[in-house]
């Protein structure tokens, strides 16, 4: 089988690696061009261009990918998999494999179609989310489904955790489907939601929210943009928050303040413990390494 793959960035890595274990002949890998990062502002390829030049395997970098699609044809590949690109396929392009397109997707569609899966099941409190392999077609996420594996989303679980958890699904999917080639399923016109991009705007944390929306919020956006309070002057980054039984009974103190010294933090129903945390120009640290440095005392009003 004659595949090509697209995707740019970590998340696709493992599905890509796991097609070249499996045997499959990838011809051509396509992904987002170099961007400048860093301090130099010096090119760097994305995490799949990378893995593709270490296997050896040649790579496109279009900016467009509608510029691409002549060559993409002149390749005359059986199936393309899609994980993560970051450009919208035009019709042509979908058209051009025997087999079709076929897209790895973080979530349990139609919950979550759009570019931020992973991110809008935590922060929502989703019980769980998963990986469907779907054929595609030229609505956003909305082609009909291969094969489908749910995953639970643990009280501990951020968007680092699913992130890995997921890829590696996508990665065994993805070469299940090719190897069995299921019938596609239509999806449900119930239960359609949509994963709008993370605006850094709503990373503020809002402590008059539950204590489990709370930690919802942290969660999802950890560790990044990483959902944000303010003390003395300074940006603060939680990336982890535990809500905590029997704390922060409703009227017992106002929503952002400290309740003890060991960072437990009154909500607007509840509280919840701040255990992981990040200073502007530091490494996430343990609350308890934090406060060495930077008391936090019980009665403090967060921002």
């Amino acid at each position: 089988m004659r595949v090509v793959f697209m995707g740019t960035p970590d998340f696709a890595v493992p599905v890509l690696e796991a097609l070249v274990a499996a045997g499959y002949e990838v011809m051509r890998v396509y992904t987002q061009p170099p961007r400048r990062a860093g301090r130099g502002k010096a090119e760097r390829p994305s995490p799949v261009h990378a893995a593709a030049e270490a296997a050896g395997i040649a790579v496109e970098t279009p900016a467009r990918f509608r510029e691409a699609v002549e060559g993409f044809a002149a390749l005359r590949p059986d199936v393309a998999v899609v994980v993560a690109y970051g450009q919208i396929l035009p019709q042509a392009a979908l058209d051009v494999p025997r087999l079709g397109c076929f897209n790895a997707h973080a979530s349990l569609l139609p919950r979550w179609r759009g570019a931020a899966p992973i991110q809008r099941a935590i922060m929502a409190g989703d019980a769980e989310t998963g990986v469907c392999v779907m054929q595609m077609e030229a609505g956003l996420d909305t082609g009909p489904v291969l094969k489908c594996e749910p995953v639970p989303i643990g009280p501990r679980d951020t968007a680092a955790t699913l992130h890995d958890a997921l890829a590696a699904l996508s990665a065994r999917l993805i070469v299940e489907v090719l190897a069995d080639m299921p019938a596609p399923v239509p999806q449900p016109e119930e239960g359609v939601t949509y994963a709008a991009k993370i605006d850094k705007a709503e990373a503020r944390i809002d402590w008059s929210r539950p204590a489990a929306e709370v930690s919802a919020h942290v969660r999802g956006l950890s560790p990044f943009p990483g959902a944000w309070f303010e003390h003395e002057g300074e940006r603060i980054k939680a990336l982890m928050a535990v809500p905590e039984d029997g704390a922060g009974e409703p009227g017992t103190a106002v929503p952002g303040t400290v309740l003890d010294d060991a960072l437990l933090v009154a909500c607007g129903t509840g509280a919840v413990r701040l255990e992981t945390l990040q200073r502007a120009g530091k490494g996430a640290m343990a609350a308890s390494d934090l406060l060495r440095g930077f008391p936090v005392p019980a009665g403090t009003r967060l921002g």
